[in-house]
């Protein structure tokens, strides 16, 4: 008993906390502490403000850099990142608090945790390495542009429209500044978003977000201006509770719980993976960030917190500032609990056309122009999944964009392996075994013909493979060289098999040489292997096969039957 609960525990205890992850906090400190206090610096106005803009509230986004924050930073997988509320899931929240309300949101976020946590138990961390390049980069293009769009009701200082989809309610609010203008938001919100762009240029190590906060919210307070507050944020965090599960309605929040799971492995994973390539010597746990993210997402919701995932931007800041350790990140949710203790009556007088302004810089920011320029000018096909992916993101969800890009990235994979394959016409001459005439050579050339097949023989290229063979011109054999075929599927064999079978009909006989071990299972079970050993044969080298053709052809009379040495001495 002890013997299998040992086995059923091991699977756990890898994704737990090591001992030399306490022991890194431990080798430098004071670089952890200074580095932590940075992000919680730029965090805090990013966390109002995804937290604004998923419809919760301001306080939610503070929970959830708090809670998941440090949770993740404790049980993820990577060393330096940094967890909370994030645009991406902002942008996937929006229509789930439209639909299901505060509580769904809740219940989605622990839902979606249950599945990071499955995740990691079933290793599938390293499948996330497969997403093509030009898929991240639309969806990132694609997450900037709602995020940008989501900002405009408050950046005008207008009642935020009903609606899910931004485009139309960006268009309804302006419309609605259009009917009566008030020029003090968008004043603010296109200020801060200037200090933030001008000054992160200038000034990279400047944490100018927080500045331009609270520039704007001075200049409300001293100059009387009229701009609608966060409101009042309560000092501390609520009491956990799971009172937002409603058992009834449990099977109507799979589907966005999915959704969110997804988007949190996604943007995890590929943050770890940028933060590792910031840096030497680190390396990220796929498996072990997965479940980090999902024991955050459990407990998240249970604080009033929103969906958590890492967080590329404050990751990159951890990195820039000097952390070696998770330490870095405890730091940060620590110093944003204590800002939610002892500073909430001050942050409720932050305006919300200046987190408006934070989020327009951060989308802007987010797209990187070297990259979109590297997407369009590779190949036709990625500026097609490029394109495609950060429309789908724009005017569906991201989920439905990820699943559409990585489905027409397959496609056109698929299609360019598939005109890889070959089915070249080779010469025979220079492979016959023995010393032969010049008549003989051509007897053979006029009734055989070898083919070789270079490539994958798998259902994208068995069509185009069956059309090539089933022209073959009239001859008496048929040599198939499949030495080279690099892999075959069951479609493959079958179209293998009743190209066989047509060539049969016609009176030409087919023999193969060179199959490779692993292709004989596939083969025997579409039953070409028996057609071919009954019809023609299965030879291991090509002068074999050609040995045997030529057999054929002199029992068919058309090359005389050459006699050994000794049978010429007997007659």
């Amino acid at each position: 008993m002890n013997a299998l609960l040992g086995r059923a525990w091991r699977p756990v205890r890898s994704l737990l906390p090591a001992p030399a992850d306490f022991a890194a906090m431990r080798r430098n400190p004071r670089r952890d502490l200074l580095a932590g206090l940075t992000v919680a610096i730029v965090a805090l106005p990013l966390a109002l403000g995804f937290g604004v803009s998923s419809g919760l509230g301001a306080q939610a986004g503070l929970a959830t850099a708090v809670v998941a924050g440090a949770l993740a930073a404790l049980f993820g997988g990577s060393n330096l990142q940094v967890s909370g509320p994030t645009g991406a899931m902002t942008v996937v929240l929006v229509p789930i608090v439209a639909r299901y309300g505060a509580g769904g949101v809740l219940a989605v976020g622990f839902l979606a945790g249950l599945m990071l946590i499955g995740l990691a138990l079933a290793r599938a961390g390293k499948y996330m390495r497969y997403i093509p390049a030009p898929v991240v980069e639309g969806f990132t293009l694609g997450i900037a542009a709602v995020i940008g769009l989501q900002q405009v009701p408050d950046a005008l200082g207008v009642a935020r429209p009903e609606g899910e989809r931004v485009l139309l309610v960006a268009w309804r609010a302006i419309t609605d500044f259009a009917s009566s203008p008030d020029w003090t938001a968008l004043g603010l919100s296109l200020g801060v978003a200037a200090v933030m762009l001008v000054g992160a240029r200038r000034r990279p190590t400047v944490p100018f977000s927080l500045l331009a906060v609270v520039g704007a919210t001075l200049a409300v307070r001293l100059i009387g201006l009229d701009a609608t507050p966060i409101g009042d944020l309560p000092a501390g965090l609520p009491a956990p509770s799971l009172g937002f599960l409603d058992p009834t309605a449990l099977s109507s929040l799979l589907a966005p719980a999915v959704a969110v799971a997804a988007l949190a492995a996604l943007e995890s994973l590929l943050s770890a993976t940028v933060a590792d390539g910031m840096t030497v010597g680190q390396k990220h746990d796929p498996d072990r960030e997965l479940f980090g993210q999902g024991i955050a997402n459990l407990a998240a919701p249970m604080f009033g917190g929103v969906p958590a995932t890492a967080a590329i931007a404050r990751t990159a800041v951890n990195v820039r500032t000097g952390a070696r350790s998770r330490l870095a990140a405890l730091t940060h949710a620590a110093v944003l609990a204590v800002i939610v203790f002892a500073a909430a009556p001050l942050v409720s007088q932050i305006p919300l056309a200046a987190l408006a302004g934070v989020l327009l810089a951060t989308a802007v920011r987010m797209v990187e122009v070297g990259s979109v320029r590297a997407m369009t000018r590779a190949t036709r096909s990625d500026a097609v999944v490029f394109v495609l992916t950060a429309a789908a993101t724009l005017a569906l969800d991201l989920v439905y964009a990820v699943i559409i890009g990585l489905v027409v990235a397959g496609a056109l994979a698929l299609r360019a392996v598939a005109e890889q394959v070959r089915l070249d016409e080779v010469d025979v001459a220079g492979e016959l075994p023995g010393a032969h005439s010049e008549e003989e050579r051509a007897l053979l050339a006029e009734h055989i013909v070898a083919y070789r097949l270079d490539g994958p023989l798998f259902f994208a290229a068995a069509h185009r493979f069956l059309l090539e063979l089933s022209e073959v011109a009239d001859v008496r054999v048929v040599i198939l060289r499949m030495s080279r075929v690099t892999t075959m599927d069951a479609t493959g064999a079958q179209v293998l098999k009743d190209a066989v079978e047509k060539l049969n009909r016609r009176g030409i006989a087919v023999l193969i040489s060179g199959i490779r071990p692993g292709q004989h299972r596939v083969l025997d079970s579409v039953g070409a292997l028996d057609l071919l050993r009954r019809e023609g044969g299965e030879y291991p080298t090509t002068p074999d096969a050609i040995r045997a053709a030529r057999g054929r052809l002199q029992s068919a009379g058309i090359l005389p039957v050459q006699h050994s040495p000794r049978e010429e001495t007997a007659r």
